[in-house]
């Protein structure tokens, strides 16, 4: 759904989306991948509001792929998450309708950066990448 961007957000970033969605997330549409590269991120006032459980998504069309991207959580432990199959819950579809092609691949432009294939289903995506554990560990009930 498409809306007006809320202010806090707005200040967050320097340079304006060319459109702002709201799923779980609010979704910042830009013109192209080194707008998301080099987008300037200001933590301190995105951190002045709780999306819980949401995210502020920027994305935009990709050189290399569909479309890249960058997840920002505001009041979390982590700041920038580094790669949000969640989030492209979201993104998947839209970018499945605006390219005409339900195969897409995507990049989540952090510094560890997260590749994914995506595949838009119509009720449900597929998605699927490579990644690393981080944390093994048993629960004893």
């Amino acid at each position: 759904m498409e809306l007006e961007l809320p202010e806090t957000i707005s200040r967050g970033f320097n340079i304006k989306p060319q459109l702002s969605l709201k799923s779980r997330d609010y979704i910042l549409v830009f013109d192209g991948e080194e707008d998301i590269r080099e987008i300037k991120v200001d933590p301190t006032t995105l951190n002045q509001i709780n999306i819980d459980p949401g995210a502020i998504v920027i994305t935009a069309p990709g050189n290399q792929v569909d479309f890249v991207s960058r997840v920002f959580t505001p009041q979390a432990s982590i700041f920038e998450d580094p790669a949000t199959g969640s989030t492209h819950c979201s993104l998947i579809p839209w970018w499945s309708k605006k390219l005409g092609k339900s195969k897409l691949t995507a990049l989540q432009l952090s510094d560890r950066q997260g590749y994914f294939q995506c595949e838009d289903l119509g009720h449900r995506v597929l998605i699927s990448g490579q990644c690393h554990a981080y944390l093994a560990a048993k629960i004893y009930i």
